[in-house]
């Protein structure tokens, strides 16, 4: 049976341990020929830097052979439909590592594929990011829970795996965002109804105030480049600076995940300052996710 990666609630909690322990190991030196003689698809419909290099790179450690796809050098890019590539990219491979647009895409990839599928984001939900920010924080802090995290600025994919994430971990997530740009109603009423204990505030020094991580991310995202005159507007004063991070716990961290857009949603000051932990989170990227596909593998050898 595949078990497929599209969310972090698609992990219990003991694989989520599991799979933090196996990164520490990796972080550690440990190796692991787990996807020997195996290869992995990477599905890549958006640019990318962090997430695909870290990718090729923890396939490559594990043993295995990666092989990307761009939209110009797949059919996809001219149109086959994702219920054939998937079929046929079932047979050739062991796994798929999709990074795309709309969500339902990678859904309906996960669908048709007999191999496990993981989200390498979606415009939805980018899971593969937070758990390693989780990780990140754990190593650093210890057990996240009643711990508060404060996020400022846009409700998207990375919001809504936070909302994810605190029903999972347990800490107290405080999110500030303009009118209009909240997180998606639909993942927080679920977190909601899992026991996540979670706050949506319009000022940013809400969200900050004693928190042990402040963590943001760019206005306008890819495919909203057309929008980022009118949400540099909507979110001024959304900025995290020092004046906001000194309202934050005296340990506080601050969380990018990168590419940051200095001057915007985040200060040159704070993005080089000694709390910024943003350069420690994009290398956990690839331990973190070298033990998901290792336990992925595993599950799906059994």
């Amino acid at each position: 049976m595949k078990k497929d990666f599209l969310s972090i609630t698609d992990l219990t909690e003991n694989e989520i341990m599991h799979v933090f322990a196996r990164a520490d190991a990796f972080k550690k030196g440990e190796r692991s020929s787990a996807l020997s003689s195996k290869s992995v698809v990477l599905v890549f419909e958006k640019a990318s830097t962090r997430t695909r290099v870290s990718f090729e790179a923890g396939i490559s450690r594990l043993g295995g052979h990666p092989v990307v796809l761009t939209p110009d050098a797949s059919q996809m890019g001219r149109g086959e439909p994702i219920k054939d590539t998937a079929r046929i990219l079932s047979g050739y491979a062991h796994a798929i590592v999709m990074r795309t647009f709309g969500h339902s895409r990678i859904e309906e990839m996960a669908s048709w594929a007999d191999v496990p599928v993981i989200n390498a984001l979606t415009d939805l939900l980018h899971p593969c990011q937070v758990l390693s920010d989780c990780f990140t924080l754990k190593q650093r802090f210890g057990d996240l829970r009643g711990r508060k995290i404060g996020w400022v600025g846009d409700g998207n994919n990375m919001a809504n795996s936070w909302i994810n994430a605190a029903s999972l971990f347990g800490f107290d997530l405080w999110l500030a965002c303009p009118e209009g740009f909240g997180p998606e109603r639909k993942i927080m009423d679920a977190a909601i109804s899992r026991g996540a204990r979670i706050e949506l505030v319009g000022d940013p020094r809400d969200a900050a105030r004693d928190a042990i991580a402040v963590n943001t991310d760019v206005w306008a995202s890819m495919g909203q480049e057309q929008e980022a005159g009118l949400r540099e507007e909507k979110f001024k004063g959304f900025q995290v600076d020092s004046d906001l991070m000194a309202l934050a716990a005296s340990n506080a961290v601050f969380m990018h995940c990168l590419p940051a857009h200095r001057g915007q949603e985040v200060s040159e000051e704070v993005l080089e300052s000694p709390r910024s932990i943003v350069w420690e989170q994009a290398l956990n990227r690839l331990y973190v996710q070298m033990a998901l596909m290792e336990l992925l593998m595993q599950e799906r050898n059994g």
